[in-house]
């Protein structure tokens, strides 16, 4: 995630140090775009972190691989693929 914080961060500043339009100006609508891509990555890294804490805490609790639906076992190669779902294959599904 630094390396996501400190290039949102380096965005944040270029489109500020410049007084960047971006309505009005051809490269603030890169610098917007670019912006909220890196916004977006930087979420999607929190939110894994966040899961893999969680999963973490269900392994120091004893409850890491019970489906927080059903409580049945969930599977190994659902585990090996997502080590920090939360639901087996069944009750993903029934989403």
């Amino acid at each position: 995630m630094a390396p996501l914080e400190r290039e949102f961060a380096g965005l944040a500043e270029a489109a500020s140090a410049a007084g960047t339009d971006d309505e009005h100006d051809p490269e603030g609508a890169t610098l917007a775009f670019e912006r909220q891509h890196a916004a977006a990555l930087l979420e999607g890294a929190r939110e894994q972190v966040a899961a893999v804490e969680a999963a973490l805490t269900r392994l120091a609790a004893g409850e890491y691989g019970a489906c927080g639906r059903c409580g049945q076992p969930i599977g190994t190669e659902r585990l090996a693929a997502r080590p920090a779902a939360t639901t087996c294959i069944r009750c993903a599904g029934r989403r």
